[in-house]
């Protein structure tokens, strides 16, 4: 082919977009480092169906990058590019696993042997179905080669030199839905989920834990094997196992019982040892719990005296001798120390409140306790006797059990070999009637506690009803007397609505005031409880600082700091607020 070429370059690159060889006007390449067993230049690696964005799903092409198609010339014809301005052709939806294509407006003259010289640049052609209707449908051996196929579409093919209209077309290529595909897909996929469902499995049986070991069966000889392991403090555990597998699995007869009842009375035993080791434990937490306050506290002191260092440095006696970045230095080290002693001191006091919320939580259960002693043990008293009246009617019916049986055999046996069994026959009977007379004397007792019950309920329900109407009278009481000394003593109850309620209360504002004085930036309500806490640990934080609210003409409240550093400050107004009351 000898067709003048406007840019060679341009050519050549979209020739190695597809894959082909570019040809000169004479017929050689261009480019001299061109490999023909590769199919593209040399330096350009390969396109495999292993490389990334050639996979089942091609990478879609960024609308922004444009699409540069040039004049491809083949040895039979000629394909001539799609006018740029016009929109890219349309195409289905991509089936899953596509090898296949449809290819249409081919020319009326053009054979399967031009189809060939066109798309074998794109990859293995397995099979080409030709129609009498200028389409064919061409299957690929790899899916990415359908992509290289899809950027024919919309060129113009001419056979030749010819301008014949049958020997001109203009290729559509699209994606074809085609069985093979879609059977070679689905077994591919069959085949992904068999390996993850084999890479599953065996995850699971290597994070799988181990099967325990076979429990032994019941023998007298690996009984007093596991009565000894039962005494042990280090196989105790195993031994317990073992226990309860076996009486689990029905082990226990009349032969067995004793066996077992001695080795549930050594399991038994251990019950002393674990409530001493829970106990141990508690009060080494409890040590380290008071160690860690001590220690805390102790760290809380020495960075008060930190802060107070830092105070006192930047007084202007001393902080005019230092320099500019002394003095940065200073104020930065100044306010990381108040921001961890912050920190430590909200532990510290959360620590404190949670002990606290403790010590209120038992004082509330030893009230509810006190109020239910008595009815709770009458109840346990009765069930107590419950459970002896249920115990005695079963050992009656093992009893009868036992007579019936020995008669049984006493009619079998000869009445001259059975003297001792008459005996036992007597000894039975005498305890089936002692049994039966304290079975009775229980019955009786059991009715006279319900009896003393219902009385107890009675008598709760009158008190409570006492105890209502009481506080309907008190209620009454004092209503009366309040409307009284509103009229009788206005004065009074001015004086009695002020802010401080009692002598306690004028103490801490008197302490708190002479605090903040001492201060006069001002102090956090934890580091103000902390120092009353020195004097009384009684004090409430949110006690303290109601009371400072309700004196707003001697405490005031302000925020300082800047970002993380924000805090409530308490200051002492006193000296204004005179002026303004």
């Amino acid at each position: 082919m000898t067709l003048p070429m406007s840019d060679p370059t341009a050519w050549a690159t979209a020739m190695n977009n597809l894959g082909m060889a570019p040809l000169g006007i004479a017929g050689q390449p261009i480019l001299p480092d061109f490999d023909p067993a590769l199919g593209m230049m040399t330096g350009i690696p390969p396109i495999t169906p292993m490389m990334p964005g050639l996979g089942i799903v091609p990478p879609p092409i960024p609308p922004d990058m444009p699409v540069v198609k040039e004049i491809i010339h083949c040895k039979s014809c000629t394909l001539f590019p799609p006018n740029p301005n016009l929109p890219p052709p349309a195409t289905r939806e991509r089936p899953p696993g596509c090898k296949t294509v449809f290819v249409g407006g081919l020319p009326e003259n053009g054979t399967e042997q031009i189809i060939v010289e066109v798309f074998e640049q794109c990859g293995e052609i397995i099979a080409i179905r030709k129609s009498k209707k200028n389409f064919c449908h061409i299957r690929f051996a790899e899916e990415y080669m359908v992509d290289k196929a899809l950027y024919l579409s919309g060129y113009r093919i001419r056979l030749g030199s010819s301008t014949d209209k049958k020997d001109t077309g203009r290729l559509h290529v699209d994606f074809a839905q085609a069985r093979d595909d879609l059977y070679e897909w689905e077994c591919k996929q069959r085949m992904l989920a068999r390996e993850e469902r084999h890479r599953r499995r065996m995850e699971e049986e290597r994070l799988r834990p181990p099967s325990p070991p076979p429990v032994v069966h019941y023998s007298d000889h690996e009984c007093s094997i596991v009565a000894e392991k039962l005494k042990d403090d280090s196989k105790f555990s195993e031994a317990v196992q073992t226990l309860l597998t076996w009486i689990e699995r029905g082990e226990v007869n009349r032969r067995s019982a004793n066996n077992f009842y001695s080795m549930i009375q050594s399991a038994n035993s251990h019950v002393r040892r674990l409530v001493n080791e829970k106990a141990a434990h508690e009060k080494d937490m409890e040590e380290a719990k008071e160690k860690f306050k001590q220690a805390l506290s102790g760290i809380l002191i020495q960075f008060e005296q930190i802060v107070a260092v830092y105070h006192s440095a930047s007084k202007q006696k001393a902080w005019d001798h230092f320099t500019k970045a002394q003095r940065k230095n200073i104020s930065v080290w100044c306010k990381q120390a108040e921001e961890i002693r912050n920190i430590h001191n909200d532990e510290l006091m959360g620590i404190r409140r949670e002990e606290e919320m403790e010590m209120s939580d038992d004082e509330i259960e030893e009230t509810t306790e006190t109020k239910e002693t008595e009815e709770s043990a009458l109840v346990s008293q009765a069930e107590a006797l419950k459970e002896e009246n249920d115990s005695l009617r079963w050992q009656l019916d093992a009893y009868r059990n036992e007579v019936e049986l020995l008669k049984q055999e006493q009619g079998k046996a000869h009445r001259e070999d059975d003297p001792n069994k008459e005996q036992q026959l007597k000894l039975l009977q005498q305890a089936l009637q002692g049994m039966q007379q304290h079975l009775l004397k229980v019955q009786e007792e059991y009715k006279k506690k319900e009896a003393e019950l219902e009385k107890l309920k009675d008598d709760k329900l009158q008190v409570e009803k006492m105890l209502e109407n009481l506080k309907e009278k008190e209620s009454c009481a004092s209503r009366l007397c309040a409307s009284n000394q509103d009229s009788e003593y206005p004065l009074e109850k001015t004086m009695n609505s002020s802010p401080i309620k009692s002598e306690r209360e004028a103490l801490l504002v008197g302490i708190i005031s002479t605090f903040l004085h001492v201060h006069p930036f001002g102090a956090s309500i934890e580091y103000i409880c902390s120092y009353l806490h020195r004097l009384d640990n009684k004090i409430c934080t949110s006690d303290v600082e109601c009371l400072m609210g309700r004196l707003q003409h001697t405490f005031k409240q302000e925020m300082t700091g800047v970002g993380a550093s924000l805090e409530k400050r308490w200051k002492f107004c006193g000296f204004e607020g005179l002026k303004l009351t």
